[in-house]
């Protein structure tokens, strides 16, 4: 990748959603601004190698998208004039409504996390508020938020598309309601995914981290939080983010290779992170109420960053966390996390037990690198070997896969060795 290639790519996944969210605000027209933008990045590569990356890319971007737009709006009002001294039977009658623009007082002055409320409008299915606003809000492409969503490209494209389409065709109004309980539940939904792409980049094949964006995802949980009026679910979500992101530099070693939780130096986690974490926890647990599934992970996320050393670690106590959790969200993935802290708590059979009982997984790597790191530790390397075999074409993330492959290896070197050997590795957590 050339240096003006990674400049655009930068700029795109940075400021693309800001600038977006600029002038959907600035013209009441979420796919113009879309187009626009799209159509800067575009103008970028063509003419960057030749006049060199300027000073400021975000506001070139936003320049350029800008006029991009303003070009799109003065063609299609003379193209409207032509076909109204043409055929002024097909114009539009003058009382007929025009579509209601964005409300340009609402108390929402993020403009980011403003579009990410737009795009969550009850009118669309779950699914589609969480791809469109990661789309276009986000920064992520659509082959990261496919891995997110543990579904095809082409698919996740064609929910994009239908998204946009309804609401321009439903003329969806650009406005912030008063009541905004309706939207919180999707909203949270996509700061989580921003989240979790940056810890690690499922959609990626040359990043292991994406601190940009895992940084993006706290900026906007944290206004989130103060905006929704101390919401104790997106408090909770806040707490999560930091806890993992106050340990994200010990995650790589110095070749770029993943280092398990266990095996992490944790003199080197942002203690003054993890202090934020637990007053966010805290102050999301006031409620009384019984903790929803974002303050459950943080109370997860908590026993890990709290415990001294691996051993440290209440795994009974996890698990139990994991039930709870699983009353929440009912997936699959729950269930898979559920079975490695039965593992660490109960011993290998119990875990390789629960793992065994979830159905819908056989696409997903984790689940295969989750069989084979137990059957290695239950002393059953052949069939270790056929479970790392099994992930490694599943694995786009380039640590992941050297992680597998250096699984792979020490499972078949055990096979070789002594098939009935035990094992004295721990778990991926």
């Amino acid at each position: 990748m050339t240096s003006v290639d990674a400049a655009v790519t930068r700029l795109a996944r940075e400021e693309g959603g800001h600038v977006l969210a600029l002038l959907a605000a600035r013209f009441g027209d979420l796919d113009l601004a879309d187009e626009a933008v799209q159509d800067a990045l575009v103008r970028a590569v063509e003419t960057w190698p030749a006049r060199g990356v300027p000073d400021d890319p975000a506001a070139w971007l936003y320049r350029v998208a800008h006029n991009t737009a303003v070009d799109r709006l003065r063609r299609a009002a003379s193209a409207a004039r032509r076909l109204a001294d043409a055929a002024p039977d097909l114009v539009r009658e003058p009382d007929e409504p025009e579509e209601v623009p964005i409300v340009e007082h609402s108390a929402v002055g993020d403009e980011q996390l403003r579009l990410m409320l737009l795009c969550c409008h009850p009118a669309l299915d779950r699914d589609a508020q969480v791809a469109l606003t990661l789309r276009l809000v986000g920064g992520l492409t659509t082959d990261e938020i496919a891995a997110a969503f543990l579904v095809p490209e082409a698919t996740l494209a064609q929910r994009i598309v239908r998204a946009k389409r309804k609401i321009r065709g439903a003329r969806i109004p650009l406005t912030i309601p008063a009541d905004l309980g309706d939207r919180i539940g999707a909203l949270l939904t996509v700061l989580y995914l921003i989240f979790n792409e940056g810890y690690l980049a499922r959609g990626s094949a040359d990043e292991a981290l994406r601190t940009e964006l895992a940084d993006q995802a706290i900026r906007l949980t944290a206004t989130a939080a103060d905006l929704l009026d101390g919401d104790p679910e997106a408090g909770g979500l806040l707490a999560l983010e930091l806890y993992h992101r106050a340990r994200m530099a010990t995650r790589l070693d110095a070749a770029g290779d993943l280092v398990l939780l266990e095996h992490q130096d944790r003199t080197r986690w942002d203690l003054a992170m993890i202090g934020r974490a637990d007053r966010a926890l805290r102050a999301s647990l006031e409620t009384g109420d019984a903790p929803g599934p974002y303050r459950l992970q943080a109370l997860i996320a908590a026993e890990h960053a709290h415990a001294a050393t691996a051993a440290d670690t209440d795994w009974t106590r996890i698990a139990r966390l994991y039930d709870l959790l699983l009353q929440w969200t009912p997936s699959a993935v729950v269930a898979l996390n559920r079975a490695v802290a039965i593992a660490m708590a109960d011993g290998p059979r119990a875990g390789l037990a629960a793992l065994d009982a979830i159905p819908g997984l056989d696409g997903y790597h984790l689940r295969h690198a989750t069989a084979g790191e137990l059957l290695l530790r239950a002393g059953e390397p052949v069939r270790a070997v056929a479970a790392f075999e099994r992930a490694l074409p599943l694995t786009a993330n380039a640590a992941e896969r050297r992680h597998l492959q250096r699984r792979l290896a020490e499972a078949r070197a055990r096979t070789a060795a002594d098939p009935g050997g035990p094992a004295q590795d721990g778990l991926a957590h």
